[in-house]
């Protein structure tokens, strides 16, 4: 396995994941989430990021270039902001492995790649966001080290 930045080739098995993203959230918040083969990105939107140093997209290939994972990450930082302080942060705003290769440290290989990365550029830190709709998600995160940092709260009405 190698993980890499992703680039055209990798469209369709980043566009095959993101519909795997997608039910899985339906399936926890259908009044959130749509079904039916919906996905976060459209084709236009992922060549766009493919090129954008401050969005990269990480993949996770077999030896013939299948997609078995990705990483979707986002570079943040709030310069001169009147509360946060300046620190640059990596936010990997998806992760998702091939249900059909799950178990196998994929994920755990992504994460990790994330983390050099965001050594490599100097981040202080690196963040995400998780819903309780999905806790084998929580549990992932939780044995990668990952800690709570703040919790979305909500009421229906």
């Amino acid at each position: 396995m190698e993980i890499r930045r992703a680039k055209e080739q990798d469209l369709e098995g980043i566009d095959s994941l993101l519909e795997q993203v997608c039910m899985v959230h339906h399936v926890g918040r259908p009044d959130l989430f749509r079904g039916d083969h919906n996905r976060k990105y459209t084709d236009g939107q992922l060549r766009e990021m493919f090129s954008d140093d401050e969005r990269p997209i990480f993949v996770a290939v077999d030896a013939e270039e299948k997609v078995l994972g990705y990483a979707f990450c986002m570079l943040q930082q709030h310069p001169d902001d009147n509360v946060l302080t300046d620190i640059r942060t990596i936010y990997i705003d998806d992760l998702c492995v091939e249900e059909k290769v799950r178990g196998q440290h994929i994920g755990r290989s992504l994460y990790e790649y994330v983390l050099q990365y965001a050594r490599e550029l100097g981040c202080y830190n690196v963040t995400l966001n998780v819903w309780t709709c999905n806790p084998g998600a929580m549990r992932f995160y939780e044995a990668c080290g990952m800690k709570p940092q703040k919790i979305g709260m909500e009421t229906i009405l």
